[in-house]
């Protein structure tokens, strides 16, 4: 599957709005009979367009109240050190999200946390001790103005 039609997009467009969608629902939804979205539902899933199933969890509600924004420097951006490096911060569970960016630093993390004081000794613990950092900068979020990891799909449908 390498091309979108009108349906493909309008169910991804529904599975990202809920991912618990029957089938039935999502039939009525896309305008589709039961067995041709079901197969439609499989071949985006089997082609890579859905990568997965997952709850939004609230976390503020699990405890995590702290999301904070850490650059990272590396003190050598050489292919095995940075891949070690990358190979740590991916086994580490309170970093929920990490870039590889341009401009000043190497990473940028976001990192949850319960409070301040357990960020503090988790940055002085972890993230200072992992291999081939040179420096951290961190920011702290105030309150989340959008926080959503739906995918703008207009452009697809303009793409045909």
């Amino acid at each position: 599957m390498e091309t979108l039609d009108k349906f493909d997009i309008a169910i991804l467009a529904e599975l990202q709005t809920d991912g618990r969608l029957s089938n039935a629902e999502l039939c009525v939804r896309v305008g589709l009979s039961a067995a041709p979205c079901w197969r439609r539902v499989r071949a985006l899933e089997e082609s890579g367009f859905i990568k997965g199933y997952r709850a939004e969890i609230d976390r503020q509600k699990i405890g995590l109240g702290v999301l904070a924004f850490v650059r990272l420097d590396a003190d050598r951006n050489a292919g095995d050190v940075l891949r070690t490096l990358e190979e740590a911060i991916r086994a580490i569970p309170e970093v929920v999200s990490c870039h590889y960016i341009s401009g000043t630093g190497t990473f940028e993390l976001q990192v949850v946390s319960r409070d301040l004081n357990s960020f503090s000794q988790f940055a002085r613990d972890v993230l200072i001790n992992l291999p081939n950092v040179k420096d951290l900068h961190t920011s702290f979020s105030l309150g989340e103005v959008k926080a959503s990891s739906a995918l703008p799909l207009g452009h697809l449908n303009h793409a045909r």
